[in-house]
């Protein structure tokens, strides 16, 4: 065998090796909609405490906002109603979603192929981190459903200044994870997620589990736009993961 074959094998040896470094972009993740069934959830805790509080508002127009903060959604909700409301009254509404939510939350499961994609993004090494408008308190056992590790990066609205759609929590996510906002990939099933990332300058992904269209999503920024965790794990190459055959 000639010295330049060897040389030659021995390089091919080190390329089958498993690679050290990432092999893909990191991806943040949304919560809500996007790794759980829980949009609609959250559309009836909202209506019921919408009610306590004497406040009558169709059920489609409470959905079109969720994935914003809670701040800014009740603005926007009390908005049609044409109600002013003081930030007391802010607060206490986001106090009785939280109650109906934990009434709720008992009917909440993962998404399809949710677990099996964040296990197999563990396999090839691809970061991730999970971005959410919720707090900890109702994110907190969704995350154990998923099964998501201690060591990933969890941002909710209890840690950021704004949440959705400014980009605060997905930059934070990025943070956390130690990589460029740039080289990232946010995974999201609302407008107001894509709008988030694309102010924080990184490459959206939108996914049908949350009810928004597929049209809808494009518009706000979506590269790409699959049914749910399951779907997008079946065309990871598309986003840059390098598919382990």
């Amino acid at each position: 065998m000639k010295q330049g074959d060897t040389h030659l094998r021995g390089i091919s040896r080190r390329n089958r090796a498993a690679p050290s470094h990432p092999s893909g972009p990191a991806f943040l993740f949304d919560l809500d909609g996007t790794l759980v069934d829980s949009v609609y959830q959250h559309v009836l805790a909202w209506r019921d405490a919408l009610e306590e509080a004497g406040i009558d508002l169709a059920v489609w127009r409470i959905h079109r906002r969720i994935g914003m903060s809670g701040g800014l959604f009740v603005n926007a909700l009390l908005r049609e109603t044409g109600r002013k409301i003081t930030p007391e009254d802010a607060e206490h509404l986001q106090k009785l979603h939280a109650k109906a939510y934990a009434r709720q939350a008992k009917y909440v499961r993962p998404l399809p192929g949710a677990r099996k994609l964040l296990q197999y993004l563990s396999k090839v090494k691809v970061p991730y981190a999970i971005a959410t408008s919720g707090r900890m308190e109702s994110a907190r056992p969704t995350l154990v459903a998923l099964g998501v590790p201690s060591h990933v990066p969890v941002i909710t609205r209890d840690q950021v200044r704004y949440a959705k759609p400014d980009p605060d929590l997905f930059l934070a996510a990025a943070e956390r994870l130690g990589v460029a906002i740039d080289a990232s990939v946010v995974v999201g099933d609302s407008v107001w997620d894509l709008l988030a990332a694309r102010r924080a300058q990184a490459l959206g992904v939108g996914l049908l589990s949350g009810g928004y269209g597929e049209d809808e999503l494009e518009r706000a920024g979506a590269y790409r736009v699959y049914q749910d965790p399951l779907d997008l794990l079946n065309h990871l190459d598309e986003v840059g993961v390098r598919v382990l055959t």
